[in-house]
């Protein structure tokens, strides 16, 4: 599927939203405690979607450095107890939330006039583990804000997830090779091979390379409604998010 396609289903899955992260987050902060259950949605959400953050942080002027001790240091101060109590139902998405969180963050740095320290913190996403790739991705250009850069990284961070997801399942499954050879189809990377050449390759019809192919973008689009599911209050907001995710990439 590639990013201009946008014909995603709208089945959903009974239940899912009694027990999403954001949802548990939004609960938590309603109970007004140090919710365990709570900041633990909380952090496995952050780790998820450190990358927009880094990358809205580099916008600002940072460097590389810098930004990876900004962002560490956020999330730190962000997942310190009472946080939850924070956090306002009526922002609805949690990456809506997490932006303003990080804008008060840095306005205070600033008005405080001085760097955070270095060194002794606990490590709590890989920054220094990305790849080249990634650096890449988020390295700053002239013709974005910082705000659109971070909703564009938040766009893609979001697809990385839901292709981790698919991956994991085929992997599961046995079929690692498969999704490798179908991928191209998926994600429009470079030039994929007709599906005739594919089927030749791997010993199956074109037929039912197509039927393969049918099935990976229909499963990819339940996970990007699922995951997207993870940061917003409400399954009324999916599709608005998807639609909000498609936009990022104008």
């Amino acid at each position: 599927m590639t990013l201009a396609e946008s014909t995603m289903p709208r089945s959903r899955t009974p239940g899912l939203f009694d027990a999403t992260r954001w949802t548990m987050v939004l609960a938590a902060a309603q109970k007004g405690t140090d919710d365990v259950t709570g900041t633990q949605a909380l952090g496995e959400l952050c780790q998820c979607y450190w990358q927009p953050l880094y990358a809205y942080v580099q916008w600002q002027g940072f460097d590389a450095h810098e930004a990876q001790d900004m962002t560490q240091e956020f999330f730190a101060r962000l997942l310190a107890k009472n946080t939850l109590a924070e956090v306002d139902r009526s922002k609805g998405k949690f990456r809506s939330f997490l932006l303003a969180s990080l804008k008060h963050f840095l306005s205070n740095e600033r008005d405080r006039a001085g760097s955070i320290k270095r060194g002794g913190r606990q490590t709590f996403v890989p920054l220094d583990a990305m790849s080249t790739e990634t650096r890449y991705r988020v390295e700053p250009a002239d013709n974005l804000s910082p705000d659109k850069a971070f909703e564009r990284q938040w766009a893609l961070a979001v697809l990385d997830q839901v292709l981790a997801r698919l991956r994991v399942e085929f992997a599961a499954a046995g079929k690692d090779a498969l999704f490798e050879t179908l991928k191209p189809f998926l994600t429009g990377d470079g030039k994929a091979d007709s599906q005739a050449e594919v089927g030749a390759r791997c010993g199956m019809s074109e037929g039912a390379v197509k039927v393969s192919v049918h099935r990976l973008r229909r499963r990819y689009r339940e996970l990007l409604r699922e995951e997207i599911a993870q940061t917003v209050a409400s399954p009324d907001e999916i599709d608005e998010e998807i639609r909000h995710l498609f936009a990022a990439f104008r």
